[in-house]
């Protein structure tokens, strides 16, 4: 294991993609800061890792500015200062647009929309005034290509607006030497999804390739972009082939 002083927040660190990320960051040495909705999650997560003494769970709801105010806090207050911030907490609901409700739409505005901002504007101050950074968002690859096969406008419309905003933030933090990019997933294994065979085999028929991702895939293309000092305003896609065109 290689051992560094660097520190990563990571948000929606309980399960799936999040929980991957924490680990990823932990066997590399990172001081790792999880964000789940709740202590009893991140407390599971971290019995799960070991209780590794550098990982600090702070939780709340992060589509609260108080949230993201306090993750930030504890975080440097502990280890001194944030060099990376992946925003991935987040849900999918897709359904047809006439069954969306209104709390659908709460749901993935705060969690989605709420959950990005509020921690990248924490970000942007502290690693603008650190002259480094890195600041990586979870979106999805269905807001880049969408599927008649699955139809998901209110994921469409936030995750795509998050992938435009992946690239207004990168330019807009250039110059303070701070990189900002997205991920993109298709469709991954995680407790996120049904397992059930006709969900599996439909899921693997949204890509060319014919099968889905795993978590670990969208770990490697976080850890690139992260190890990167040249890439930004990127919207990395890890989905088999999807966005790549009609098939």
């Amino acid at each position: 294991m290689s051992t560094t002083n660097k520190t990563v927040i990571v948000t929606g660190a309980s399960s799936g993609i999040g929980y991957a990320l924490v680990e990823a960051y932990l066997k590399r040495g990172y001081n790792v800061v999880g964000n789940a909705r709740t202590a009893e999650r991140l407390q599971a997560a971290a019995a799960k890792l070991g209780n590794p003494k550098n990982f600090l769970q702070v939780a709340g709801d992060i589509a609260k500015p108080e949230t993201a105010k306090n993750l930030f806090s504890k975080a440097i207050a502990t280890f001194g200062q944030v060099d990376i911030l992946i925003n991935n907490a987040g849900i999918f609901i897709a359904k047809p647009i006439g069954q969306y409700t209104e709390n659908d739409l709460d749901s993935l505005v705060n969690t989605n929309l709420k959950g990005f901002f509020y921690p990248s504007q924490e970000a942007a101050e502290h690693m603008a005034g650190n002259k480094q950074g890195h600041i990586v968002t979870i979106t999805a690859s269905i807001a880049m290509a969408p599927n008649v096969k699955l139809p998901a406008l209110l994921p469409i419309l936030i995750k795509g607006g998050l992938n435009h905003a992946t690239r207004g933030l990168a330019l807009e933090l250039a110059a303070s030497n701070v990189k900002v990019n997205a991920v993109a997933p298709g469709s991954i294994d995680t407790p996120l999804h049904s397992s059930d065979d006709a969900t599996t085999n439909f899921r693997k028929a949204l890509a060319p390739m014919g099968q889905t991702g795993f978590t670990d895939d969208i770990v490697d293309a976080v850890l690139y972009i992260t190890d990167s000092q040249f890439t930004t305003g990127t919207i990395l896609t890890v989905d088999g082939g999807a966005t790549a065109g009609v098939w």
